[in-house]
């Protein structure tokens, strides 16, 4: 049923480029921009998913830190803005279309997530969410840049509560611990504050990362004390990677939009972040 389906690309040509080369150029560009930190083992990346023109600067900022590592599958964990549904959905059919070619899906490792898991409610595999997402979708162009053919498992999370994020951690880092996997938790932070307010809002989430928590960062998304459309996302990155033994983080890079429109009086907060094992 899933199987041969190509999800194709809806903001192509809107949130970034649509000629391949362009798109690739301008991804290139990018992380020629970024530095490259002394991080060894990594295990998930945390990236933003505006348009490219605002974030892709600093979504660049993590994928660089991956660039030149080895990874059998790369597993996107990305929130839902356009459709309501209780439980996380694992896109299971062939591939991502972007302007770079198609992203394969690592179907094998869907099913064993979904299967495998003994969370068959909140991990299914379906095409809830996917459709016109642009949270998940603007992460693979990147990957194709800086991996070429690697697999994905494409999760788009709906309702963001305890036991989707729990339960989708747990699944990843239990089922796939002691594989070459990288996980990348797509978000962004506050959303049309003046910059002084995203600031102090923005900070907090930025303690809350380094700090390197799950259970205290899973608590302070599942009440709302966060600001960030994709917290359940990152706290499900940050419970998995824990259990595949990340234990430390580190903030490569923070902006807001403004600071590429000038506009500084509403604005959108994006964060790179990387969690890994020390030593």
């Amino acid at each position: 049923m899933f199987e041969n389906q190509i999800r194709e690309s809806v903001v192509a040509g809107s949130f970034y480029s649509a000629n391949p080369e362009a798109l690739a150029e301008n991804i290139t560009q990018y992380l020629k921009n970024c530095p490259k930190k002394d991080i060894a083992n990594i295990k998930a990346i945390v990236c933003p998913h505006a348009g490219y023109i605002y974030s892709g600067q600093v979504a660049a900022c993590s994928y660089m830190q991956v660039q030149g590592s080895s990874y059998d599958c790369a597993i996107i964990v990305a929130p839902s803005h356009a459709e309501y549904f209780d439980f996380n959905s694992v896109f299971a059919g062939k591939a991502y279309k972007t302007p770079l070619g198609l992203a394969k899906v690592d179907i094998e490792r869907c099913h064993a997530l979904v299967s495998g898991s003994g969370y068959a409610d909140s991990i299914q595999i379906s095409n809830a969410g996917h459709n016109r997402e642009h949270s998940l979708e603007v992460q693979i162009p990147f990957l194709q840049i800086v991996f070429e053919d690697i697999k994905i498992v494409p999760i788009v999370m709906g309702s963001q509560n305890r036991t989707n994020i729990e339960s989708l951690g747990n699944a990843i880092g239990n089922i796939l611990k002691g594989q070459k996997i990288l996980i990348i938790a797509s978000t962004d932070l506050s959303h049309y504050h003046p910059a002084s307010v995203a600031s102090g809002l923005d900070s907090k989430v930025l303690e809350n990362l380094k700090s390197f928590d799950p259970e205290k960062f899973t608590e302070q998304i599942s009440k709302d004390a966060l600001e960030m459309c994709g917290g359940g996302p990152v706290a499900a990155a940050m419970i998995a990677s824990k259990l595949m033994g990340a234990d430390s983080a580190e903030i490569i890079s923070y902006q807001d939009s403004g600071d590429v429109s000038g506009d500084k009086s509403a604005v959108v907060g994006y964060v790179s972040a990387a969690f890994y094992r020390k030593g």
